[in-house]
């Protein structure tokens, strides 16, 4: 659900953007205003972005192979963390020159009208996709604040989507003040004000979503609900005497590894040790789905070596 819902929100994202980005492309040629320049890029950058996000996703499915024996899910945190850059480097960089280069070569606004509706009719469209975007993750929130799902999502698609429209609805007002501002004013200056708050919005989104998605791409553990779920799991078998050690790490959004060592009860023979660890595997997939590579290891405690001990990712 999580994953068609992801990119339901990308494709209706993706087709707002390129819609957009004409209509924003055309206004710039009548009015020659940087902000609408700046716009221009930004959902051009956007549509960009919504195609990597797809890409990604598709790649994430190939079948295991040799080289890559847990798979590829990975992809769709490493075309989520491109995104940012591109981001950054074509929408922020780009707005952030546009804007100095206006300050420094200011030109008068030809045909304000045009520019004004185009906005408002982009930010009707942008409302649109940041709704869908909304309504997603909704269903995969589970009471979560909307900071709290965006720092812990396993799923980074809905995260980008949403601060990629929030941040594009955010450009279109600037724009939308700073087209009005510098025709009340009659003073271009505020055209290119608006073109640098918008690279500097485009920034900050940017950063937050490099930081988030570097940390999903070097391998984040399950949410402490989970982990408490798959230590329950374990530690419920009969013929375990406790958990030792246990690590998870997402190999994907919906792919997790499980690693545990356990203490199981003396006397146990082989085929009792083999009996005891299916158990426990089948006992956390039915926890835990995502926890798809699983591996558990009996063992006797050892105080004072490393990893001998209970661990709590969250």
């Amino acid at each position: 659900m999580a994953t068609g819902g992801s990119k339901k929100a990308i494709v209706a994202a993706l087709l707002a953007n390129l819609g957009i980005a004409v209509a924003k492309f055309v206004g710039f040629l009548l009015t020659r205003a940087s902000s609408m320049l700046a716009e221009s890029v930004h959902s051009l950058a956007d549509s960009g972005n919504q195609a990597l996000l797809l890409f990604g996703g598709a790649r994430a499915k190939k079948p295991a192979t040799v080289a890559h024996p847990f798979g590829y899910g990975r992809a769709r945190y490493l075309w989520s963390f491109v995104v940012a850059i591109v981001l950054f480097a074509l929408g922020s960089l780009f707005s952030l020159y546009e804007g100095v280069h206006k300050l420094a070569h200011p030109e008068p606004l030809a045909s304000v009208s045009v520019a004004v509706w185009i906005l408002v009719a982009a930010i009707v469209l942008e409302a649109f996709s940041f709704r869908m975007a909304v309504v997603e993750a909704n269903r995969v929130r589970h009471g979560q604040t909307w900071w709290q799902f965006i720092r812990h999502a396993k799923a980074p698609e809905l995260p980008v989507v949403l601060l990629e429209d929030l941040g594009a609805m955010v450009g279109l007002i600037l724009a939308l003040t700073g087209v009005g501002i510098a025709a009340s004013t009659q003073n271009p200056d505020w055209d290119a004000y608006g073109t640098l708050s918008i690279g500097v919005l485009l920034g900050i989104i940017a950063i937050i979503l490099a930081i988030e998605m570097q940390s999903l791409l070097l391998g984040e553990a399950a949410s402490g609900s989970d982990v408490a779920a798959i230590r329950r799991a374990i530690e419920q078998q009969p013929g375990v005497r406790r958990l030792i050690d246990l690590k998870t790490q997402h190999l994907g959004p919906e792919e997790l590894l499980v690693a545990a060592k356990v203490e199981l009860d003396d006397g146990l023979a082989i085929r009792g040790v083999v009996a005891v660890i299916d158990s426990a595997e089948e006992a956390v997939r039915k926890a835990v789905p995502e926890a798809t590579a699983m591996y558990i290891e009996p063992d006797y405690p050892h105080p004072g070596l490393p990893g001998d001990q209970v661990t709590s990712e969250a």
